[in-house]
């Protein structure tokens, strides 16, 4: 067995010779996060761990290794790229063409208005319908997306937050029309409020009616629509705010333990709805720190679920997790430089046994991605699953050094991270105190800074620019004849449908919100005389009021 205390003084002597021989070729080494890499590192950074209590065997507590036994060996990753655009037909050819093209789940991306509760008819919705995303305003552009997709045999995820569990009800009521029981849908909805309010803004309602419906989705789902993910809590939209990545795993878990406590407070048991949250992260530049923040984040979620929360169910120990590529490191300028960057992001992602990827397409800083561009992008994933070898072994990192090292210390941070929100209250208080917003700003700061500084090179933004630089690959514009054609068809909706039956289900809806019943069979008797969107977020408006946002200088 090595002597630490020997390896320790062996290294010392060692960098005191590098430092007398040798020069660096910049002031200083840090990672996307700004933190400082040593030049070496050796089994002393490592001495404290030990393998079976910290590392282990994949498929096994504390999962730092992987969630399941045999990982990929057994199943690749889903190979999931976000779609969604313009109407709702062009969404569903997108479908087709990616399930044409081997992807194995869909993702589906809403337009703005739909994110934040407007029907497209609404001035709100003005310049903005089906131009981030594809407009969903009733169960029929629901159905019009899904029409020829098999929803029993493809997993949906849906990526919307205050609005999620309708967008759910309609899917459910789309499968009933397929003649798929919701005991067979598979999917996820990311109906993680709390980052909202930390990072991307997307809220309607305050904390505690957002949570009290995320609670009703949870109770309704875990009887009836078993197979479905009700939260994926997302890290993605916090880093691409601006955070470190220890912040978004501290940020990001801290969420998730509130879900947990809401849901106990809700009265159901801890194992009744654990197995069904799922997670959501960033994969960011620095390839080995995004590989340690994932081993870290299963292990902190393990360790906890069992030992603080008292989850006796394994699954409930699991941290399965969905990977999207950073969109903040795509660059406008020189933009096939994405590839490889999507690339790296990737491959850190499936080194870090991610469960399911997103990568993104060279030309997402000018518009929503091209054919051309989505399918180079998802010939990323499949390149890294069938020619290079990586899903041959599972964890082949595991042992280096700086992996352990670096996955110890971002354990630490994020327990330092935790116990300054225990401070502050909790999560929510924290929100309304402003905490994670200025912990995040900071974070952006530093890192623009440093690229202003060339203390931190992107190529073709601060080093290597062409100049007279010309953008020479096709871009996708969702014309404006889009917006027009989906308030007609809304407007034939609301004169076809039966109005007198719309306003009775929404009465409901609005005696369940006012009374303390599940939301969800409401949600979906609304769905299925073709109320919309906007409809029942107007009720729950009127109901639960707005949240407003206390400014942080």
């Amino acid at each position: 067995m090595d002597d630490p205390e020997k390896i320790k003084k062996e290294k010392e002597r060692w960098q005191e010779k590098m430092r007398q021989k040798s020069k660096e070729r910049r002031q200083k080494f840090v990672t996307t996060s700004s933190e400082p890499v040593e030049p070496l590192y050796t089994p002393d950074d490592i001495a404290d761990t030990d393998y079976l209590r910290d590392i282990g065997f994949p498929g096994e507590f504390p999962y730092t290794r992987g969630v399941y036994t045999n990982m990929y060996r057994g199943k690749l990753w889903t190979m999931r790229q976000f779609a969604g655009f313009g109407s709702p037909r062009d969404t569903n050819k997108r479908f087709h063409y990616l399930l044409k093209h081997g992807e194995t789940g869909l993702s589906t991306a809403f337009d703005l208005p739909t994110l934040m509760g407007y029907d497209s008819d609404h001035p709100r919705s003005l310049g903005e319908v089906g131009v981030c995303g594809v407009a969903v305003d009733t169960l029929k552009d629901m159905e019009i997306i899904f029409d020829g997709i098999p929803l029993d045999k493809v997993s949906t995820s849906m990526t919307i937050n205050s609005p999620a569990s309708i967008l759910l009800a309609f899917y459910i009521v789309v499968g009933e029309k397929h003649g798929v029981s919701p005991k067979h849908l598979r999917g996820t909805i990311q109906n993680d409020i709390l980052k909202e309010y930390i990072a991307q803004k997307e809220y309607i309602f305050p904390p505690e009616p957002s949570m009290r419906i995320i609670t009703d989705t949870m109770r309704f789902c875990k009887d009836e629509v078993p197979g479905w993910n009700t939260i994926s809590v997302s890290g993605y939209h916090i880093r691409e705010a601006g955070s470190t990545a220890v912040q978004e795993l501290a940020f990001t878990l801290a969420d998730g333990f509130v879900y947990v406590e809401y849901g106990i407070k809700a009265g159901m048991a801890v194992d009744e709805f654990a197995p069904r949250l799922s997670f959501f992260f960033n994969s960011h530049l620095d390839f080995f720190e995004e590989i340690a923040k994932f081993r870290a984040a299963r292990r902190i979620w393990a360790r906890r679920m069992k030992e603080k929360y008292g989850a006796k169910d394994p699954r409930s120990w699991l941290l399965r997790f969905h990977t999207q590529t950073a969109g903040c490191s795509l660059t406008a300028q020189q933009p096939e430089n994405n590839i490889v960057r999507t690339a790296c992001e990737a491959l850190a992602a499936v080194l870090g046994g991610t469960q399911s990827l997103h990568t993104n397409s060279m030309d997402e800083t000018l518009a929503l991605p091209s054919e051309k561009a989505v399918k180079i992008a998802l010939r990323t994933q499949q390149i890294l699953a069938d020619e290079i070898g990586v899903a041959h072994t599972i964890d082949p990192l595991a042992g280096s050094y700086y992996i352990e090292s670096l996955t110890n210390k971002m354990e630490q941070q994020a327990e330092v991270y935790f116990q300054r929100i225990e401070s502050l209250g909790g999560v929510i208080p924290a929100i309304e105190k402003g905490f994670f917003q200025k912990e995040i700003a900071d974070a952006a700061f530093r890192y623009q800074e440093e690229i202003n500084r060339k203390e931190r090179i992107i190529v073709g933004v601060n080093d290597y620019i062409e100049e007279g630089e010309k953008i020479d690959i096709p871009i996708l514009k969702i014309e404006p004849e889009v917006e027009k054609e989906q308030v007609r068809n809304l407007k034939k909706i609301k004169e076809m449908r039966d109005n007198e039956q719309v306003k009775s289900c929404l009465q409901k809806l609005r005696n369940a919100a006012g009374e303390g019943g599940n939301l969800m069979p409401r949600f979906i008797e609304c769905a299925r005389v073709y109320a919309s969107l906007g409809e029942m977020i107007q009720v729950l408006r009127e109901e639960f009021g707005e949240y407003r946002e206390t400014a942080v200088f």
